[in-house]
């Protein structure tokens, strides 16, 4: 039976073991950060918002690439969509905070 998790603070240490490597984490903050600019570009520079879904994939596929390719494993996406969306970007938090992709993983 899966571990279901009741908060985030639960969750983000079996977030962070799903993301072991560092080339991982890169394709997440990349895909992050390439995502959140597209919508920008879309919605606020272009002005055509519609484009703005192509976000999702740009962000995911690279995370996706990540696990597939690299972790060898299925995204936490799957089962904790939310979580897993918060985790993006308290990761990304933590990579930008620390200047390492390898910071330490029980902070």
């Amino acid at each position: 039976m899966e571990k279901r998790f009741r908060t985030f603070r639960e969750f983000y240490p079996f977030y962070l073991s799903e993301h072991a490597s560092s080339k991982n984490r890169a394709l997440h903050f990349a895909g992050l950060f390439t995502a959140l600019s597209w919508v920008f570009l879309c919605a606020g520079i272009w002005e055509r918002p519609g484009l703005a879904w192509a976000a999702i994939v740009i962000g995911y596929g690279a995370a996706w690439l990540g696990h597939f390719v690299l972790e060898k494993n299925k995204p936490a996406t799957f089962q904790y969509p939310l979580y897993s969306l918060m985790g993006d970007f308290r990761m990304a938090f933590d990579i930008i905070r620390s200047g390492r992709l390898d910071f330490d993983r029980r902070t």
